[in-house]
């Protein structure tokens, strides 16, 4: 029996709803379709390409394939520096059991402390951690063995440099990113680095590849390169800069080498190194490429350019005798003095007792921009043509602002800076019959060109001077070799502090040339604070200088020019300075 229902007894059901209430409604609803329509238009046709990128980046990944960094050699090609594959260990935090005890054992092969180890990888909102990179084959295989959840290897190179400490400041080294920092390996960085590859793939949530979506874009391996350099002199030359360091209880060293028919530069040792294999713990000290960097008064070894100067201008001739008594001469109020009275010297004399007075005498007949235009065709003053970073151009001031005692001081090497590089390029000169040649970390096929400076009369006039300085009499008593003959100038210079020099602090070099008739190299070399008695550059660089002019002459396969027999050292004459 069906219930008829009143609904005018009920007020809510008998109410009249109002018609705008129903449209608003059916609007509303129309409304959201049109923007679920608008959305579905925008995701699937105008922002189809930012939502297919989005949907990749959770699954797909573009590998960079790493290029092999090329090789450096020597010039008669044996291996300076090399890439070999290191892997590199990385983790996904999340996914390691903390309380793994294999973790022990990770830390042992890495030389890590556990807590180190377990310290990074406490994050577990990181799905990607470095743990160390590049570590040695035998390593890597051992850690694989352990098969840690969560911890994997990617492959990378390691450079390698088998030379060591002794060539370290010219090749210099990589980073982790095999980026160079020093030496050639930073100033050729882009040549060597040559182009990355890439392969875009699929990967699942562990990061393994899945499958190919993309061709492979092969790398480009960089280019290998050949230095000037021998690396049996650069070893040779570091074993002797090293050895006289030591006995002198010197601060440091440096010494150059340069075959003076090509511009090559044979070797380039500073002291301290270090081993560009290890480099934990570096300091400044150890970086330093002294011998292009550090800058420095030259003292005596700029008095044979100022003789060379006089006899082109015509003022004296080798033979010319200049009085130099009483061994003091004042100029502007101020005193200079040899250090030991000489009386009346040749021209020859002055350079071979390196007598300051003398080479003043001749100074003061020259106008001073004579004598700064020689120095700066020598190269002073101007930064080398090198590509290594840090290279110093030294300090010469314009001739215009110097004053009297100033140009005097300038000939003898007090006034003016260089470095041990621009001295030994600069007695290229003496060598190459009055050309400067231009130098060259790369090995030269043939003779280079050079700019002539002095007359070829003038500048073998010196070149006699300066055997005659390493002979008997002279300064440079302990250059002499055995089976060669030698030439070149002893320097012995107060080192400079604020605004005065140093009390008992000295820079020690020599630079000279071998044989003496036909120069095939120039060396020069630098002793930094010699402390263990003895500081003259006769006593404390020549020595060395003897040794490598030696060794090198052989390697070259220079012969002999003078009977071979036993050097035996006389006497020493004291330098002025």
């Amino acid at each position: 029996m069906s219930r008829s229902i009143n609904y005018s007894a009920s007020p809510l059901l008998a109410s009249k709803t109002p018609a705008w209430r129903s449209k608003f409604v059916v609007a509303a609803l129309a409304v959201a379709f049109l923007g679920l329509a608008g959305r579905a238009a925008y995701v699937q046709v105008f922002g189809n390409d930012f939502f297919q990128r989005q949907g990749e980046v959770r699954y797909a990944r573009t590998l960079e394939l790493p290029a092999n960094r090329g090789k450096i050699f020597d010039r008669n090609g044996l291996l300076l520096a090399s890439s070999v594959v290191a892997q590199s260990i990385w983790a996904i935090p999340e996914d390691v059991d903390k309380a793994d005890p294999k973790l022990r054992e990770l830390a042992k092969l890495l030389e890590m402390p556990l807590a180190e180890l377990r310290k990074r990888l406490s994050n577990e909102d990181k799905t990607f951690v470095w743990i160390k990179r590049q570590v040695d084959e035998p390593v890597a295989r051992k850690i694989a063995e352990l098969g840690i959840k969560g911890v994997y290897q990617r492959r990378e190179y390691k450079r390698q440099y088998p030379e060591g400490e002794a060539a370290a400041h010219v090749v210099g080294f990589t980073n982790v990113e095999d980026r160079g920092q020093e030496g050639v390996e930073l100033a050729f960085n882009q040549q060597l680095a040559g182009k990355n590859g890439s392969r875009r793939v699929i990967k699942d949530r562990l990061g393994r590849v899945v499958e190919d979506v993309r061709d492979v874009v092969p790398p480009v391996d960089g280019p290998d390169l050949q230095l000037s350099i021998d690396a049996k002199v650069q070893y040779f030359a570091y074993q002797k800069l090293r050895e006289a360091v030591q006995t002198h209880k010197a601060k440091a060293g440096s010494a150059v080498v340069l075959d003076v028919q090509t511009g090559e530069v044979l070797a380039l040792a500073n002291y301290p190194s270090y081993d560009p294999n290890r480099r934990q713990n570096l300091s400044g000290e150890q970086l330093r490429n002294r011998a292009l960097t550090d800058s420095f008064e030259p003292g005596s070894t700029m008095k044979p350019f100022i003789a060379a100067l006089a006899l082109e201008k015509g003022l004296v001739r080798p033979t010319t005798v200049i009085q130099t008594a009483p061994g003091r001469i004042t100029i502007g109020g101020s005193s200079i003095s040899d250090s030991h009275p000489n009386g009346a010297l040749t021209v020859e004399e002055v350079i071979q007792k390196s007598s300051n007075v003398g080479t003043v005498k001749m100074a003061m007949q020259m106008h001073p921009r004579e004598m700064w235009e020689i120095f700066a065709q020598a190269g002073f003053g101007q930064k080398p043509q090198l590509p290594f970073p840090g290279a110093v151009g030294g300090r010469l001031r314009p001739y215009k602002t110097w004053r009297p005692i100033e140009q005097a001081t300038m000939s003898y090497g007090y006034g003016l800076s260089t470095s041990l590089f621009q001295l030994a390029q600069a007695y290229t000169i003496f060598a190459r019959d009055g050309e400067y040649i231009p130098v060259t970390m790369f090995k030269a096929e043939g003779p280079s060109a050079g700019i002539q400076v002095f007359s070829p009369e003038h500048a073998r006039a010196v070149r006699k001077m300066l055997g005659m300085a390493a002979a008997p009499g002279g300064t440079a008593t302990r250059a002499q070799t055995v089976g060669y003959s030698v030439g070149g100038k002893t320097g012995t210079a107060r080192k400079q502090e604020g605004k005065g020099y140093a009390i008992g602090k000295y820079r020690s070099f020599f630079v000279g040339l071998a044989p003496v008739e036909q120069p095939r190299v120039v060396v020069a070399v630098m002793v930094d604070e010699p402390s263990n008695g003895q500081f003259y550059g006769g006593l404390v660089a020549a020595p060395v200088f003897s040794e490598t002019v030696q060794q090198t002459l052989r390697i070259l396969g220079v012969q002999p020019d003078v009977t071979v027999q036993p050097r035996i050292v006389t006497d020493f004459v004291e330098e002025s300075f």
